[in-house]
């Protein structure tokens, strides 16, 4: 476990320098230059005006000097200075973080707990109406954009029922649950199909194996059957696919955001690429290949202690 952690470590360490660099250099390559942006009136362009800002913003300086200051700044916790709100950019991303956690997180109870139970209940009873229920249910589910959803619940229950608001965060816990309960079922609702899925395919592998039909055989009751040797067997890639889709979640929610107004992380990406603010939209990109990375290397660390046939193959390679 202590060798596979220090060579995940060093991967991770390799992938976020090789990302940061190409982060960097992106910005470079997108249209637009943040020089009239941060002049302002056209009419104060000119040629010593220009240069005054670049000086002042390092702009004039070569591409792999301005990458290294950015990211010895950012290894330290200092990300730079926006352009439009000439503020820090690490506090503009903590101001906007608590919004986009809160929704990933009641996102991902939504899918997890509806995803698995859905699968388990169509493995269960599969052959009949229920499988088939949920097989089309979840087919529809995974085909219909965020937008589109967000949209449709908005007009039925925000607008024509009234029974949730549709923006804001609310105040308190309560006030929060009921403010991102719209938003959370839109940012779900295909993840949910794709967790039910594979929580479907799984455990039907696994009522197929022979130590299923040991077990019925010796009298064992079927639900225990499906919780003790079916179900905990299949935890393995269900938990791995839960985590995949959280890791997307924490970059994945521009659209939810802008449909419902939450200032968020995914808000905050899209004013900055309107305005061509590059110091914040290259701290968002970073903290979305370094939120991806720390799920993923914690999905697959634990992953083996929740499966002992993975962590006997580790143990043999």
């Amino acid at each position: 476990m202590i060798v596979r952690t220090l060579r995940r470590l060093l991967g991770m360490v390799f992938t976020l320098a090789v990302s940061s660099l190409l982060i960097f250099g992106a910005m470079y390559a997108a249209p637009g230059d943040p020089v009239s942006f941060l002049i302002g009136d056209p009419e104060n362009v000119t040629p010593e005006r220009v240069e005054a800002v670049r000086a002042a913003y390092h702009l004039d300086e070569p591409l792999l000097v301005q990458y290294g200051a950015w990211a010895a700044g950012a290894v330290t916790g200092d990300l730079g200075t926006s352009f439009q709100y000439n503020a820090a950019v690490g506090d503009l991303i903590l101001t906007r973080l608590p919004a986009t956690l809160s929704l990933v997180a009641y996102a991902s109870v939504l899918f997890t707990v509806f995803g698995v139970g859905l699968g388990a209940l169509a493995a269960v009873r599969r052959g009949r109406r229920t499988d088939a229920a949920v097989t089309a249910g979840t087919t529809l589910a995974a085909s219909i954009p965020p937008f589109v959803l967000a949209i449709a619940l908005i007009s039925l229950f925000g607008v024509r029922l009234g029974w949730f608001p549709v923006t804001g965060l609310g105040e308190g816990l309560l006030g929060r649950i009921h403010h991102l309960t719209l938003p959370a079922i839109a940012l779900s609702l295909g993840s949910l199909a794709i967790v039910a899925r594979v929580t479907r395919q799984t455990m039907v592998e696994q009522l197929d194996l022979e130590h299923v039909a040991a077990a019925r055989a010796s009298g064992i009751g079927e639900g225990h059957i499906v919780r003790r040797h079916v179900l905990r067997n299949a935890l393995g890639p269900v938990v791995t696919m839960c985590g995949l889709v959280i890791a997307s979640m924490l970059g994945g929610t521009v659209v939810v955001e802008a449909a419902f107004g939450l200032s968020g992380i995914g808000s905050l990406l899209v004013d900055a690429i309107n305005t061509f603010d590059f110091p914040v939209v290259q701290a968002v990109l970073l903290y979305m290949v370094i939120t991806y990375m720390a799920v993923t290397t914690l999905i697959d660390l634990v992953h083996p202690l929740l499966d002992p046939r993975v962590r006997a193959e580790g143990s043999r390679a």
